[in-house]
């Protein structure tokens, strides 16, 4: 797991958590972004790219195959962020369809 900070002097006003996986299918590392937020007080002024800018380098210095992230459809502000940066829908075949995240709760919930 790494972290990527940004200041605006020495207050932190952004960050993104990303983890280190494994790609069965590329045999390679990946690098999940877990965690994206920007102060309020700091939003549209480019402080999400920058920190994804960073965490690409990052990434790609580790021999990642990609960067993946999860964002709920109606989060749009965030969904055309990333569109601009380069993101997609996942999918390992277009013929087969997007792949859809599921899960199971284990505590009742």
């Amino acid at each position: 797991m790494f972290s990527v900070l940004a200041f605006d002097g020495d207050t932190a006003v952004g960050l993104i958590n990303a983890i280190e996986g494994f790609s069965t299918f590329a045999c390679r590392p990946l690098v999940n972004v877990h965690d994206v937020v920007v102060l309020p007080s700091h939003r549209g002024r480019g402080i999400a790219a920058q920190l994804f800018a960073e965490t690409e380098v990052i990434a790609r210095e580790r021999g990642a195959c990609k960067l993946t992230l999860e964002v709920l459809s109606e989060n749009r502000t965030a969904r055309d962020l990333y569109t601009r940066l380069g993101f997609d829908n996942y999918r390992l075949d277009p013929a087969m369809g997007e792949a859809r995240f599921m899960q199971k709760w284990l505590d009742g919930s």
